[in-house]
């Protein structure tokens, strides 16, 4: 028979370092929403749901939701999918499986930050190597990280090139634990390539799959280091987004208790996907 106090012993430091470092951090973030607190004032007013009416009224918020909402669907699918064309090829060739999983997985061992640097080069307008690669086909570039129509997707392309190879490693552990035995009966029952991926692979990664989605979509909304290195949310907010709206108003306007207003709306969403993640997966082994 278990021993209650065993038991406690056991779990408390774990629950002490939630409490301290998850549980407590989130309701002072939501209690902070509900005042007028701005960042080095000694004392605060509750002013119950004011900051989140001035969220309705605010067209930099609505802004930069709907930029954090496009940068995800563009992300989202091309980072998933992508990722799983390149496990699918890399593992159905059978010679330098090695070489090529580590290319594709240099992104995400590189900083970002150093990437972001790197890539503010690239997309430089004069001297940048884009648009010396398009001037050789008769192409003028663009200013790219300064123009509205095509900063957002910028990013987005940034933000799949770094995602790319951490969802192709997830693919690749899934596609390696699915039994050889199936690919090697449906050989023997003239199954083409083709048909054992549709049949046996598609069906069998469904819960990496899964997997693979909420993560990516986490991550997504989670976007920060990119706009505030290369463009700052500019121009005129066109690459604004969630969290970087947060630290604006947080450190930037001192409007400490609506930035936490919009860090509660952010975790709202962030919950979401949590609980989609806890309710598909958490019952299944991936």
């Amino acid at each position: 028979m278990k021993s209650p106090l065993a038991s406690f012993i056991f779990v408390s430091p774990a629950a002490f370092l939630m409490l301290c470092l998850l549980l407590l951090p989130i309701m002072s973030v939501i209690i902070l929403s509900f005042t007028d607190w701005q960042l080095g004032n000694e004392s605060f007013h509750f002013i119950g749901i004011e900051n989140y009416r001035h969220l309705l009224s605010d067209e930099v918020f609505f802004t930069s939701l709907k930029n954090t909402f496009l940068y995800a669907l563009i992300v989202l699918p091309a980072s998933v999918l992508g990722g799983l064309c390149i496990a699918l090829l890399i593992e159905s060739k059978m010679a330098a499986k090695g070489i090529y999983r580590t290319i594709f997985f240099l992104p995400v061992m590189a900083t970002l930050i150093a990437m972001s640097i790197v890539w503010e080069y690239i997309l430089h307008p004069d001297i940048g190597i884009l648009n010396k690669l398009l001037s050789l086909f008769g192409v003028n570039g663009t200013n790219w990280l300064s123009n509205r129509d095509t900063v957002l997707y910028c990013l987005a392309g940034i933000g799949v090139w770094q995602q790319l190879g951490y969802n192709m490693v997830l693919f690749i552990a899934g596609i390696m634990a699915i039994p050889k035995n199936l690919y090697e009966a449906a050989k023997c029952d003239g199954i083409s390539a083709f048909g054992s991926v549709r049949l046996i692979t598609l069906p069998l990664l469904a819960p990496v799959f899964l997997f693979v989605l909420i993560i990516t979509s986490i991550k997504a909304f989670q976007v920060f280091d990119t706009v505030y290195i290369l463009t700052m949310g500019g121009p005129n907010h066109a690459s604004e987004v969630l969290l970087f709206t947060i630290y604006q108003e947080a450190f930037m306007f001192f409007r400490t208790s609506y930035a936490a207003a919009i860090s509660v709306v952010f975790l709202f969403f962030i919950l979401i996907l949590t609980l989609l993640k806890m309710r598909f997966l958490d019952k299944k082994e991936v």
